[in-house]
């Protein structure tokens, strides 16, 4: 019984240590100016304060699609009354493909760039592992779609509204 305590005990409190999120908003300063933008996270908790995961943006719509993918870390400063403040950093790829336009004005143009999202999060608590948040994004990269676009673009930034489930 205590082997079978000991094997187990460490896997259920595992268990309880991934976290998930979702937003929806839009990026200013993209290369084809303010866009629809769509996020997903997942966290793995490594205590209750810090988390490391995958983070994704795409921007699905219109003439622009551009998606970005980066390891991000987080540190979560939580407060009694039920307000998280979460400021977190990463690193990882963005992909922008730019299709604007007909004649011989058509930009079809595509770039993939080093990719740094820095921001913050603030969270409020609904229940136990349930949060509603509001996210800000300064995204850095190089994204160069000359000769079509004569300058490069060198940042973004995204404000999001979301979901998150976690521990």
């Amino acid at each position: 019984a205590l082997w079978l305590a000991s094997v187990l005990v460490p896997v259920y409190a595992q268990e309880n240590r991934w976290g998930v999120g979702t937003d929806v908003g839009f990026t200013a300063g993209s290369v084809h100016d303010t866009v629809f933008n769509l996020g997903f996270n997942v966290d793995y908790y490594l205590d209750r304060n810090f988390s490391v995961g995958p983070m994704m943006q795409i921007t699905p719509t219109g003439d622009l699609f551009q998606i970005s993918f980066a390891g991000a870390a987080k540190y979560h400063l939580r407060f009694n009354n039920g307000i998280n403040v979460v400021p977190f950093a990463g690193f990882g790829l963005i992909h922008a493909d730019l299709d604007h336009g007909t004649g011989p004005s058509r930009i079809d143009r595509n770039d993939t760039s080093w990719y740094i999202p820095v921001g913050v999060s603030l969270e409020y608590q609904i229940v136990h592992n349930v949060a509603v948040a509001s996210t800000v994004i300064v995204n850095l990269h190089s994204i160069d779609l000359s000769p079509s676009l004569p300058e490069k673009d060198n940042n973004s930034v995204a404000l999001m509204f979301g979901l998150r489930w976690g521990p």
